[in-house]
């Protein structure tokens, strides 16, 4: 990604300014990764994170802040006789997976409600890890989005929702595009949405080219929409794009559409959060 747009944010103060940004373009959340400052490449080092939430809360700008606990979940193999685990694998506990939410208590983080071959590493989501990982969620007053990558990892996340392990309403994000679960078409949406739990909240997005026609196709389903360099580094065909224009864009194509976008504050009341979070 950053061969292909070296203006990728990559410090704590260009990953805030841009989240800014989009907020005043017209977010209502802000979903954050991470990177190395000196290299870019993608990071889950906790002060890192904290620094980036410092520079949100301290502005101006009301903006819902989403923490993404997707890091550190990867395995790869050398070889299998014996089994021997690869140099590449990232994988932590539970609790090292989502410590940064944990402690910085966003109002929002991430919970990838899956296994799922990545290539050739493995992103694991064992049972045990997600029941832990929303158990910490919730004991730090943060609500889980649960991302979904195909049909059965939205059974998968109502099993939780089963177990009272995720309180309502709970929160979904289809994860589409993205070169290891379901295609962003419409017959995939609407099969993911139809078997969501009744009272269930949902978004999705589209990675690539297909970012902005899952846009229109989200919202004519009923759904929210998220838009971002971490799914797609072009505004149009050859043109870099910031995520303040993504959202400029979906913003277009929303109100185009009949439809309107959340300020945060009706994000909250949608969501049924409540205003804050703070550091233990």
């Amino acid at each position: 990604m950053l061969a292909k747009h070296p203006n990728i944010p990559k410090t704590p103060t260009q990953i805030a300014e841009a989240a800014l940004e989009a907020a005043k373009a017209g977010a209502a959340i802000v979903h954050i990764h991470v990177r190395e400052p000196e290299t870019g490449a993608p990071s889950n080092r906790f002060e890192l994170y904290e620094q980036v939430v410092k520079k949100l809360r301290d502005s101006a700008t009301d903006v819902i802040i989403n923490l993404t606990c997707g890091m550190d979940g990867s395995l790869t193999l050398d070889s299998f006789e014996p089994v021997t685990i690869g140099k590449a694998t990232t994988l932590k506990s539970p609790m090292g997976r989502c410590i940064h939410a944990i402690k910085l208590r966003p109002e929002l983080a991430t919970l990838d409600c899956c296994t799922y071959s990545a290539g050739e590493s493995v992103y694991v989501g064992r049972m045990s890890d997600l029941r832990e990982m929303a158990t910490l969620m919730r004991e730090a007053g943060v609500k889980p989005e649960l991302e979904c990558f195909e049909l059965g990892h939205i059974e998968i996340a109502k099993k939780l929702i089963s177990e009272g392990k995720i309180d309502g309403p709970a929160l979904f994000q289809f994860c589409l595009s993205t070169g290891y679960g379901a295609p962003a078409v419409p017959i995939v949406m609407q099969a993911m949405r139809d078997i969501l739990p009744s009272a269930a909240i949902w978004a999705g997005f589209g990675c690539g080219a297909d970012e902005m026609p899952a846009v229109a196709q989200l919202v004519a389903l009923g759904g929210h929409v998220r838009v971002g360099l971490e799914d797609n580094i072009y505004l149009r065909r050859g043109v870099l794009a910031s995520n303040a224009g993504l959202v400029e864009n979906a913003v277009g194509i929303i109100e185009r559409m009949g439809a309107s976008v959340a300020t945060p504050a009706e994000a909250r009341k949608i969501l049924g959060l409540v205003k804050g979070g703070r550091p233990h």
